[in-house]
């Protein structure tokens, strides 16, 4: 009698997934944005990013016009509130938070005209 073993090898998953994001504009913002109050964004290797990088990815991939409304020298703009899955990002270490899959960014300018 003859036994033969049978070996099974595992592939080695990819650790990383594809984050979604959900980043929302209101209080006259969304015009920047071809009147979009709400992006889908999905980021397909990555399970995690810097926020900076969000801001980075949208100002340069989905921001139709003056990106000086938005962002000056680097930053978000004075006026504009940043909500982290509806908190203040004073309260989520605002440009070093790490985005996770399924968060909500909510970009709202307190900016008004009169």
């Amino acid at each position: 009698l003859i036994k033969s073993r049978l070996c099974t090898f595992s592939k080695k998953k990819n650790s990383k997934k594809n984050m979604k994001v959900k980043v929302e504009f209101s209080g006259g913002l969304e015009l920047l944005f071809e009147n979009s109050k709400e992006l889908a964004l999905q980021y397909d290797g990555k399970d995690e990013m810097n926020i900076r990088d969000l801001i980075n990815d949208i100002r340069d991939n989905h921001l139709k016009e003056r990106p000086e409304l938005f962002v000056q020298g680097g930053n978000i703009r004075p006026g504009i509130l940043v909500l982290i899955n509806e908190a203040d990002w004073e309260l989520h270490e605002t440009y070093d938070y790490t985005v996770v899959d399924k968060d909500t960014i909510s970009f709202i300018s307190t900016l008004h005209g009169g």
